[in-house]
């Protein structure tokens, strides 16, 4: 019998006895209306499609600007910036640390120069863009405030999300700084800043999509990600703040995968299960604070570089799954991300996919198609099943940060990726091209490739930076900040404005490592 991603069977029929017990006023509702299983607006996409948001970045500021126009220019609605590895982890792309890695798997932003760069002839305030950075959020998402101000746009114009997930780099992905006290501490005068500042920015964008990654099942990816969201919310509320004046800012981010009907179950009982937790655990009256709003991302780690022509048709599915899902907006990755950064032509057919879907099928002019199946229904059960038992589990640890500190949620992840490899590796997990079907020489693709030269670039930039700026302006304001981190006052406001003064991203982490320290994983105890 087949079955799921998450391991539950797939049976041959669903019919009624399939929701013995199942009450439609309660489960399902209607779209736009708790608990929000059918979406969280009443008319979905028939008033407007989702937005079609395309994640670039990569080499100079210059060239990722570059490319940002021509999406633009093709029809996009949203920006997505990806960063390179440098900056994602606090160096300046002179750091030791730094050499090889400038400018590969996104854009170097290391100071205000580059920022202006980036989004160079864009008028920032109608665009939204979203900022896929997290350990050093606060300080990219004051470089973009500090540009829009040049621009002569105040922040309550501005629109956009900031990842800002750090949970989850200590779970999947990695690329943290701090340990979890001090980078909550941070997220939380996020919260507060762009509350008082930047009303209309998304402060958090609470990510799934990298623990499904690195291996996470659907259940795991839900569970995992609304348990972190829990610890946000209860960050935010230690620090003072009311649970309707930052919740409707959260936002999250999902994969979607080729196994569309539960894909489609996952976004629904994600929904569902949030809606609940935010209206009885936390009190939540405000009907935003209760809506799941999220962003998807189709699933990278699904792309083959062999026949990679074929990622087109797995792209298509996964987009179709998270519209059918009833997303706020979605990236489709290029089909030649497998291989190297995706070419211009390959980001253009993947930003056409989206459109093809918007304006070529039917499937945007009904809310929720897929409620009422009997399979869908049942799996949208299934998962949220699945996914309370395991936010049960991460309860019983104490929370998110303690059950991260245990190791229980990458041990969790790491078994369910070894049963899915394991699968695939005897065949009874087909991957089409690679473990069936593939060819016996593949065809030459000749990928994109970024100038080994921008490193070097970078640094001079650096050094010319360091020679022009008022030096003893940049240290007063680091010490500011140093100061502001060594006690309770919100550290963004200082962090501002040695930015302002032209400190570099790498200068300011810095100066908080010193304060807060550095964090170094653990072993699991699972």
């Amino acid at each position: 019998m087949a079955s799921t991603e998450s391991g539950n069977p797939i049976e041959p029929v669903y019919g009624p006895r399939d929701l013995t017990g199942w009450d439609p006023e309660v489960k399902l509702g209607e779209p736009g209306a708790y608990p929000y299983t059918r979406g969280i607006y009443p008319t979905m996409y028939t008033g407007k499609p989702w937005t079609m948001r395309q994640y670039a970045g990569f080499g100079t500021a210059a060239e990722s600007n570059a490319r940002y126009r021509r999406l633009i220019d093709a029809g996009g609605t949203g920006l997505s910036v990806a960063f390179d590895l440098p900056t994602q982890m606090g160096h300046d792309s002179d750091a030791p640390l730094a050499h090889g890695e400038v400018g590969k798997v996104g854009v170097a932003v290391d100071s205000l120069d580059d920022m202006r760069a980036l989004f160079a002839g864009i008028p920032l305030d109608r665009v939204s863009t979203s900022m896929t950075i997290n350990a050093p959020a606060a300080l990219l998402l004051l470089l973009y405030q500090l540009v829009a101000e040049e621009q002569g746009i105040a922040g309550d114009r501005l629109t956009g999300t900031v990842q800002n997930d750090i949970l989850k780099e200590y779970i999947a992905r990695g690329t943290y700084i701090f340990p979890p006290g001090p980078s909550l501490r941070l997220t939380a005068d996020t919260f507060r800043y762009c509350r008082a500042e930047i009303p209309r920015w998304n402060t958090i964008s609470i990510s799934g999509y990298h623990m499904a990654e690195a291996g996470a099942s659907p259940a795991q990816e839900v569970a995992f990600t609304l348990a972190d969201g829990i610890a946000y919310v209860r960050t935010a509320l230690a620090a003072g703040m009311h649970v309707d004046e930052f919740a409707p800012r959260l936002s999250f981010f999902f994969v979607a995968r080729t196994t569309l009907l539960e894909e489609v179950a996952k976004f629904r009982a994600a929904r569902r299960i949030w809606a609940r937790v935010m209206r009885e655990e936390f009190g939540a009256r405000d009907p935003k604070s209760q809506m799941l709003r999220f962003h998807t991302q189709t699933a990278g780690v699904q792309l083959t570089a062999q026949q990679p022509e074929l990622n087109l048709v797995r792209v298509a599915v996964q987009a179709l799954a998270a519209v059918l899902g009833g997303t706020q907006s979605l990236h489709t990755n290029s089909f030649d991300e497998a291989i190297a950064l995706p070419t211009e032509k390959a980001a253009r057919l993947a930003l056409r996919t989206q459109q093809v879907l918007a304006h070529e099928t039917d499937v945007p002019h009904t809310a929720d198609p897929f409620a009422g199946s009997y399979a869908v229904e049942r799996m949208t059960d299934g998962v949220e099943e699945a996914a309370l038992a395991l936010m049960r589990r991460v309860e019983d640890l104490g929370g998110a940060v303690a059950a991260i500190e245990a190791g229980f949620q990458k041990a969790e992840i790491e078994r369910n990726a070894y049963r899915i490899a394991r699968e695939t590796d005897a065949g009874g997990r087909v991957v089409v091209g690679v473990n069936r079907f593939a060819l016996d020489e593949e065809e030459p693709y000749e990928p994109l490739r970024v100038d080994p030269a921008i490193e070097e670039r970078q640094r001079e930039a650096l050094a010319r930076l360091r020679a022009e700026r008022d030096g003893a302006a940049v240290a007063a304001a680091l010490g500011a900040l140093r100061r502001a981190a060594e006690g309770a006052d919100n550290v963004l406001y200082p962090m501002k404005e040695a930015l302002r003064a032209r400190a570099t991203v790498g200068e300011v982490c810095t100066t908080l490592r010193g304060v807060w320290g550095a964090y170094e994983p653990v072993g699991s105890t699972w």
